[in-house]
């Protein structure tokens, strides 16, 4: 696992031992950050569920602004703090070891905003369909921001059966067991409060 481009291309990233990380493998990472493009440029980035932290920190090679890393354990986000240091990136990142969900209300009352949200829980806990739905209800984007969702793909039922009203999906795309869905804050709706 490494960085595979931009300011830290080819440093390679640590991962812990633990059950239920699972790291983005490269191809998908280069997947993403392609369809991705232009737009990660001076992006305001939440990571959440970071793991690793492999695809904010790719992020923040490609030149976003900000990267929010959210990881609960604490292990985890020890090596995660680590690969912030290994890839020169730790200034312009945030590491912060607690619960996603509530990490969501908490931004929302600090009135933080985010250009781009990546979901990537441990999967079959139905928590991705969760934190959709919970980063769509808060004020946390703004039009034309990005909510990109990891998962495996047989639990796309529980985000296709969620009544979206501020976010739309635009994309998908498949690579081997890892389904990755792309959904835009609409600029014809606001969000509530």
């Amino acid at each position: 696992m490494r960085i595979v481009a931009g300011e830290a291309k080819g440093r390679r990233l640590k991962h812990p031992k633990t059950a239920g990380t699972r790291p983005v493998i490269d191809r998908v990472k280069t997947a993403l950050f392609d369809i991705l493009g232009e737009r990660v440029v001076d992006a305001r980035f939440l990571d959440l569920f970071a793991g690793t932290g492999a695809v904010g920190l790719e992020a923040l090679s490609r030149g976003a602004a900000q990267a929010t890393f959210i990881e609960l354990s604490q292990q985890v986000a020890a090596v995660l703090r680590e690969n912030l240091r290994t890839t020169g990136l730790a200034e312009h990142a945030e590491v912060i070891r607690g619960d996603a969900f509530r990490f969501l209300d908490q931004a929302a009352a600090q009135g933080r905003r985010y250009d781009m949200v990546y979901i990537a829980p441990p999967q079959y806990h139905q928590m991705a369909a969760k934190a959709l739905a919970q980063v769509e209800h808060l004020p946390l984007t703004e039009p034309g921001a990005l909510a990109i969702v990891q998962i495996f793909p047989k639990e796309r039922v529980d985000l296709d059966q969620l009544p979206l009203r501020t976010f739309r999906q635009v994309d998908e795309r498949r690579y081997g067991s890892t389904l990755l869905l792309f959904y835009e804050h609409r600029s014809d709706v606001q969000a509530e409060g």
